[in-house]
């Protein structure tokens, strides 16, 4: 006889309660999953086996073991089981399983569409409950088109308990599918009439939502702008109902979404904003602000009057109520009103104003988030009356404000400064102590600012040089700083050594201790390549400047060298070769940099107005001046070589001069003609911003194209973080080079530039797509777009 085997010891399942304590009791990752894997073991079977009567608890343990992060996949089909019982048991965790199990990915869900439909068909008030409860948390576009009749049936139903969820299941719609708005809108204007606070504020929802996305619902609910007043008026003066007041004030939920959609409702419409002035002045004053639900519904008023055509007068209460906040001792409520102000700061500025000694103390505050708002809300504040004032604060800020904003601030400060100088010296001071005081986090373009502001300003030559000089031998640190000292050293060094500035303290400065000081900056471990080239080419420049020997000088070049940098060693190199070879040019080659006039909005419009009073040309015949022939002329040979008459006289042959005659002759053989310049391209403008490209093809590489992309700033705030990216098909190559900067000053300043190289060997026609990320009035923007109408000559 065989011998029996012996019977193992099955676990029974275990009930949900019995679960969760198993699960929490278990000591390690390993024992939980152990148990959640042997249960699981337990709901496959209990599935297979078609037990009707335990369904529902197999499937509520599943249900926890996915909220716990485990895969629970199998019991989908189970949900829609359960949903179609007749016991309400069922269906109660069949609708929970099936709004946390199905979404749209899964093509299941369009499974339970006739289940939903005949549950709300049902007149019992639990089951259509539970079955709009579950369209609105999953329901897809096609379950959307094909219930909305059935929820707006609902909608008139005798339950409020039913309305308030077909109110909510109605929201859902209008986001999923914009076009069923038509469906709602008679409903809506029934249901503004309800009683009930949670219909009331689920219509107001929706109401909001079908006038943000369809200007046809927008022109018909201008018209219960009226109504919506009433609404509001008997809600502030007699309450709603005591149940939802808060804090004194009567429920604040309504009154804020009132707000919202009256907002919606008077932005850009005339007559609405009249009739809902006298309502914004009465909120305005008379809420509370000692609880926080009262700030809420100020604060929605605040935007609201900002937002629709209000008076003068009420703009100017809605700035001052956000004055008050910046006194509030919450933090949250300072923040709101710093961002609130910053987005006002463009329409009323001489409001915001009055309150710019509150926004500098919040400067002051050590939560990173508050100060970095007060800074944005403190740079959009300067302007040509307060810039001196403003910008003493903000160089007191920026000693010790955090590392992650001294970037923002460095930059703030210094587009601030070319913006309002008010004198040129002022400016240079200015840039001096930003560069002082945080060198390292200023713009890449601030260096080159800098010595294009010194070299245009002659009468500030001495001056500039004896300050920097001074700030070098203080601090050899700060990169930007010793590179604008060391090419003002090399430029005007001989003014350094004269002692002739009466604006500075007297100093007597040696030969060898500028040359000394020059060297510390050459053998500094700190020293960037980009400064020791400043370095060694003033050191270059100072052979001509001073009196001594150049002995020390050469000695020093001559080390470079054998430098490993191979920039740094290549300038050392014509440095030497300079000396030995050309020493008699040496001192005509390192002469002074002439004035430069510096650009900007002002000379911009100057060339502009010059350029329009111009008598504009009536030859017709642009391109007259051209050395090379027309392309007209080049198609007129070719029509007499293929026998066509041609009645165009030709031309008088142009007697060459002797000079001509030689330049041509040096000349050969003959370049080939400069191609055709290609059009440039305006592809993206929003708010003032607006971002151009200009294209050029190297003749000698034809498959190269070489796009700049610009970007410049018309409005009145500053575009910040500003980064464009770019993409091309495989089939193309792209490198992007290093932007100008980072931000986009305002009114026109300075662009941002970016070169984009872009290698072409098929010739097939190109495609670039652009995505734009930047902050402007606070708010950060994304744009990605596509760009498809590039010329021809581009490509072919």
């Amino acid at each position: 006889m065989v011998p029996a085997s012996p019977l193992r010891m099955v676990v029974p399942s275990l009930k949900l309660q019995d679960l969760i304590e198993e699960i929490r009791g278990a000591k390690t990752q390993a024992q939980e999953r152990e148990v959640i894997q042997r249960e699981c073991a337990h709901i496959r079977a209990s599935f297979r086996d078609g037990d009707p009567l335990q369904r529902h608890r197999q499937l509520a343990k599943l249900l926890y073991v996915h909220m716990l992060g485990y895969p629970a996949h199998f019991g989908q089909m189970e949900c829609l089981k359960l949903i179609a019982s007749a016991r309400f048991i069922d269906k109660r965790v069949g609708y929970l399983g099936a709004m946390l199990l199905l979404d749209e990915r899964q093509d299941a869900h369009l499974l339970i569409t006739n289940s939903i439909k005949n549950d709300l068909s049902q007149g019992i008030q639990a089951v259509q409950g539970l079955a709009l409860c579950t369209l609105s948390a999953m329901g897809s576009a096609e379950m959307c088109r094909d219930l909305a009749t059935e929820v707006e049936r609902l909608l008139l139903g005798p339950s409020p308990y039913v309305r308030k969820k077909a109110v909510l299941t109605a929201v859902h719609m209008i986001r999923k599918v914009p076009e069923l708005s038509d469906i709602f809108l008679p409903v809506c204007a029934k249901l503004l009439h309800e009683q009930h606070h949670g219909v009331l504020l689920g219509t107001i929802t929706l109401i909001t939502e079908l006038c943000e996305r369809s200007p046809a619902a927008l022109k018909h609910f201008r018209k219960v702008v009226p109504q919506l007043v009433r609404i509001f008026r008997t809600l502030v003066t007699t309450g709603h109902t005591t149940e939802h007041s808060i804090s004194g004030v009567s429920d604040p939920f309504l009154q804020v979404q009132i707000l919202r959609l009256l907002r919606i409702l008077g932005r850009n419409h005339e007559e609405s904003s009249e009739n809902m002035n006298d309502l914004l002045a009465q909120v305005a004053t008379n809420t509370d602000t000692s609880r926080n639900s009262g700030n809420a519904v100020l604060l929605e008023t605040v935007l609201t009057i900002m937002d629709i055509r209000s008076a003068a007068g009420l703009r100017v209460l809605a700035v001052n109520i956000l004055g008050r906040f910046l006194l509030n001792s919450d933090r949250n409520i300072r923040y709101v009103a710093l961002t609130s102000l910053l987005r006002l700061v463009q329409s009323d500025h001489s409001a915001v104003q009055r309150h710019r000694p509150t926004v500098v103390e919040c400067l002051r505050e050590p939560d990173a988030s508050l100060s970095r708002r007060a800074l944005e809300l403190s740079l959009a504040l300067v302007n040509s009356s307060n810039v001196r004032a403003m910008t003493q604060e903000l160089q007191g800020f920026l000693e010790f404000c955090p590392l992650d904003l001294r970037a923002d601030c460095a930059s703030g400060i210094l587009l601030a400064a070319e913006r309002f100088a008010p004198t040129k010296r002022w400016h240079v001071d200015t840039i001096l102590r930003v560069l002082t005081t945080a060198g390292a986090h200023v713009r890449d373009d601030a260096v080159a600012n800098l010595t294009q502001l010194i070299g245009g300003a002659q009468e500030l030559h001495a001056y500039s040089v004896r300050r920097l000089y001074s700030a070098l031998a203080l601090d050899i640190s700060q990169q930007p700083l010793v590179q604008v000292a060391a090419w003002c050293i090399g430029e005007y060094g001989d003014l350094l050594l004269e002692g002739s500035c009466e604006e500075t303290e007297p100093i007597q400065v040696e030969e060898e201790q500028v040359l000394a000081l020059l060297e510390k900056v050459l053998q500094s471990h700190i020293s960037l390549p980009t400064t020791r080239g400043y370095a060694l080419t003033a050191l270059m420049k100072l052979s001509t400047r001073l009196r001594g020997d150049n002995n020390r000088i050469r000695q020093v070049v001559s080390i470079y060298g054998s430098c490993l940098d191979v920039e740094l060693q290549q300038r050392a190199v014509e440095y030497n070769t300079l000396f030995q070879k050309y020493d008699h040019m040496r001192a005509a080659i390192l002469e002074k940099m002439p004035l430069v006039e510096r650009g900007g909005p002002q000379v911009d419009e100057e060339a502009k107005e010059r350029k329009e009073a111009a008598p504009v040309s009536t030859d017709p015949q642009p391109w007259s001046f051209c050395p090379f022939p027309q392309a007209s002329k080049l198609l007129d040979l070719l029509d007499l070589l293929h026998g066509t008459s041609g009645d165009a006289q030709q031309p008088p042959p142009l007697d060459p001069s002797p000079e001509d005659t030689l330049i041509h002759l040096l000349d050969l053989p003959c370049a080939p003609p400069t191609l055709a310049p290609i059009p440039n391209l305006k592809v993206f403008e929003r708010e003032g911003l607006q971002l151009n490209l200009s294209f050029v093809r190297p003749p000698g590489t034809p498959a190269l194209l070489l796009i700049t992309v610009t970007a410049t700033n018309a409005s009145e705030g500053d575009v910040t973080h500003f980064v464009c990216q770019a993409a091309v098909p495989k089939s193309f190559e792209l490198q992007l080079q290093a932007p100008s900067g980072d931000t986009v000053p305002a009114q026109g300043g300075l662009p941002v530039t970016q070169l984009l190289q872009i290698l072409n060997p098929n010739k097939a026609p190109l495609r670039l797509k652009l995505r734009l990320t930047y902050n402007h009035f606070g708010q950060s923007v994304q744009e990605i777009f596509e760009v498809n109408n590039l010329p021809v000559e581009t490509w072919q």
